[in-house]
């Protein structure tokens, strides 16, 4: 997460381990996913969505997961409910 946030998502000229990018294709999901999360940490709510439009909701996801993860009593109280 903190990568996402200083990176420059517009940067054209970056390391990629995107195996989709090393092997020629222009668009990939999960770069697309690693842009909208960019956007928004720098705050571009446009152009997060124009990079792939589940940004928004895979970011509270993510910040969740780690929060429970942080957290284990969250992690905990969920499975022994059911």
């Amino acid at each position: 997460m903190a990568c996402l946030a200083l990176t420059n998502p517009t940067g054209q000229s970056h390391y990629t381990l995107c195996p989709f990018k090393l092997l020629g294709f222009k668009w990939c999901p999960g770069c697309g996913l690693g842009h909208a999360i960019s956007f928004l940490f720098h705050g571009d709510v446009r152009r997060s969505f124009g990079a792939h439009w589940l940004g928004i909701p895979v970011l509270f996801v993510i910040i969740y997961r780690i929060y429970s993860l942080i957290n284990p009593t969250v992690y905990f109280k969920s499975r022994h409910q059911s």
